[in-house]
C-alpha cells in the first residue's frame, strides 16, 4: 500500500514537473511555433501565456476554406473581380454621402489630426466592409495558424505566406496578452486573408488604430474605424495633407480608360512601371501623363492599404463622385 501511494507520488511529481517545464521555455514540436513564441516574449509577453496560447485548441484548428482562398489562382481571380466590384459599388454613393454626413464630427476630427481626406476613408470603409454592413466569418488567428501548420516552405511566395502567418500570430497573441483576454476567447472575427474589423486591418497593422473618444479603440465601431483607418494612410502612406479635388480629373472617365488598358496588357499597373521588391516591369498607365501624375501621387497612397491598381481606383472614383455629391 505504502509503494503504490509512493509511485503515485512519484508519477504525479513527474507530471507536475512536465507541465512545468512546458511553460518555461519555447519548446514546440513545430519549429515554427517556437520562432512565433520566442517573438511574443521579445513584445512582453510572459512565457506562461505565449505556451499556454500555443498549446491552446486555437492552435489545433485548421481552416482549410482559408487556405484554398490563398491559392494564386483564387487571388488572381479576386483581383480580376475588383473592377466588377468597383462598379456595383458607385449604386452606394448616396449612402456614403448620408454617412459622411451623419459622422461629420468624426471626420472633421480625423482631417484636422491626420490630413487625409474624408471621401477617401468613407470609401474605402465602403470598399472593405460596405461601411461596417458585411459580417466577417472567419477567425484571424485560425486563418494564419493554418498558413504556419499547412505552407511547406520551397518558393518565395511560401516564404511570403509563412512570414505572414507568424508576424500576425504573435500580432493577435500580444494583443489577446495586452487585453487579458484567455487563449481559447481570443477570437477575431475576419476575412478568409485575416482582416479584421470595419477598415480590415490586419493583426500586424494594429497598432495604427486609435479610438475617436475611449481610450481603446474598437475597430468593430464605426468612429474609431474612420479614425484607424486615417491614421494607417497618414502613418504608413504619408497622407498628410487633404488632396485638392480641382487638380482630380474626371474619375468616371480615368477609370474606363485604365480599364480598357488594363485589358489591352498583360501585366499592367496604374501608378508602377517597375515593383520595387521583385523588380518585375509593369506598363504603367499614368507614368508618362502629365495630367495624371497629381492623381498617381495619391494613388500610390491608397495602394500602401491595399496594393491593387483596381482597389485605388474603385476607391478614388468613389471619393469623388462622393465630393461631386457633398458640394451639391
Amino acid at each position: 500500500m505504502i509503494r503504490e501511494k509512493l509511485i503515485r507520488f512519484i508519477l504525479l511529481i513527474s507530471v507536475s514537473t512536465l507541465l512545468l517545464a512546458q511553460y518555461s521555455n519555447c519548446k514546440f514540436k513545430n519549429k515554427n511555433y517556437e520562432d512565433v513564441c520566442k517573438k511574443t516574449l521579445l513584445k512582453g509577453v510572459s512565457i506562461e501565456y505565449a505556451n499556454k496560447f500555443l498549446l491552446s485548441k486555437k492552435t489545433k484548428k485548421i481552416d482549410e476554406r482559408s487556405f484554398r482562398l490563398f491559392n494564386p489562382k483564387k487571388i488572381a481571380q479576386h483581383r480580376r473581380n475588383e473592377k466588377r466590384a468597383n462598379n456595383v459599388l458607385v449604386k452606394y454613393v448616396p449612402k456614403i454621402i448620408k454617412h459622411v454626413k451623419l459622422y461629420k464630427d468624426v471626420y472633421d476630427k480625423a482631417e484636422t489630426e491626420f490630413g487625409v481626406n474624408r471621401e477617401i476613408v468613407a470609401a474605402i470603409l465602403m470598399k472593405e466592409t460596405k461601411l461596417g454592413v458585411i459580417n466577417p466569418s472567419f477567425d484571424a488567428f485560425e486563418v494564419f495558424n493554418t498558413l504556419v501548420v499547412k505552407v511547406n516552405v520551397k518558393t518565395k511566395r511560401d516564404k511570403w505566406l509563412m512570414d505572414m502567418g507568424k508576424s500576425n500570430m504573435i500580432s493577435i497573441i500580444s494583443y489577446c496578452y495586452e487585453k487579458g483576454i484567455e487563449p481559447n476567447g481570443c477570437n477575431l472575427p475576419s476575412s478568409y486573408a485575416g482582416a479584421v474589423g470595419i477598415p480590415q486591418f490586419m493583426p500586424s497593422s494594429f497598432r495604427y488604430a486609435v479610438p475617436y473618444e475611449s481610450k481603446v479603440p474598437d475597430l468593430t465601431k464605426i468612429e474609431d474605424a474612420i479614425m484607424s483607418a486615417s491614421n494607417y494612410l497618414n502613418k504608413k502612406s504619408e497622407f498628410t495633407e487633404l488632396m485638392q479635388w480641382d487638380k482630380i480629373p474626371e474619375m468616371p472617365v480615368i477609370e474606363e480608360e485604365w480599364y480598357d488598358y488594363d485589358f489591352e496588357h498583360k501585366d499592367s499597373s496604374f501608378v508602377y512601371a517597375k515593383s520595387k521588391r521583385s523588380g518585375k516591369k509593369y506598363d504603367c498607365f499614368s507614368c508618362k501623363k502629365e495630367n495624371l501624375q497629381y492623381l498617381r501621387t495619391y494613388a500610390k497612397k491608397i495602394m500602401r492599404y491595399n496594393n491593387s491598381s483596381n482597389y485605388a481606383i474603385g476607391v478614388m472614383r468613389l471619393a469623388y463622385d462622393t465630393h461631386q455629391g457633398l458640394k451639391k
